[in-house]
């Protein structure tokens, strides 16, 4: 794998290709955007939804984080990026969906449930735990009942879509366009090794395959 070199190379490939092909479109971009939907992810590098979508530029706009994890609505204290996010993306954007995406195999959800990063400092994984402490709770029971096997990692893994979909529906201005009909919140889960996408139907409280 090479570093920044390579990356200037499929740039190059991207002005010489997909840019020239539609210049038209990308002058429109310019002037605004409108996605379609707003897609909360994690930062791994092997789900990125634009590819899993496969979506064009604009379509979509995507926040991505460890373990694609929703906070609470709060107003005070720390930095709160995804709470910015979705404010200008469903306030000033008039998004009218929001998925949260997880997946499989995911390296955030398995620090919460192993807890191999509890009680480290700043920059030895302690940043990591931080986040991760928002399923403290279901990971430990989760880990207690069931272990820390694939199966259990994929019991959080939608455990946390299930956490980050409440915690959604706490923020005032998402709350009230879900309700009005101008907002719709769906929750999913892509399988790395398969490919497949599992959509979770809320009222039977379950993930099916797409």
């Amino acid at each position: 794998m090479q570093g920044f070199g390579n990356l200037l190379d499929g740039y190059r490939r991207f002005r010489a290709n997909r840019f020239e092909t539609a210049r038209g479109r990308w002058q429109e971009l310019a002037e605004g955007q409108a996605p379609r939907a707003v897609v909360i992810a994690c930062s791994d590098s092997r789900a990125d939804p634009a590819t899993i979508f496969d979506t064009n530029p604009g379509e979509i706009f995507v926040v991505r984080n460890v373990a694609n994890l929703v906070p609470p609505f709060e107003t005070g204290g720390g930095r709160h990026g995804v709470s910015a996010a979705l404010e200008f993306a469903v306030t000033q954007l008039n998004i009218p969906e929001i998925i949260i995406m997880g997946h499989e195999r995911c390296g955030g959800i398995s620090a919460a449930l192993t807890g191999q990063f509890h009680g480290a400092p700043a920059g030895e994984g302690g940043f990591v735990h931080k986040w991760m402490s928002q399923i403290d709770e279901p990971a430990a029971r989760i880990s207690r009942e069931y272990g820390t096997d694939e199966d259990a990692h994929r019991l959080l893994e939608e455990v946390a879509i299930r956490q980050s979909l409440a915690n959604l529906r706490s923020f005032p201005f998402v709350t009230d366009r879900e309700k009005n009909g101008t907002l719709k919140i769906l929750g999913c889960h892509f399988s790395i090794s398969d490919g497949e996408l599992w959509l979770l139907d809320e009222a039977d409280d379950c993930f099916r395959p797409v």
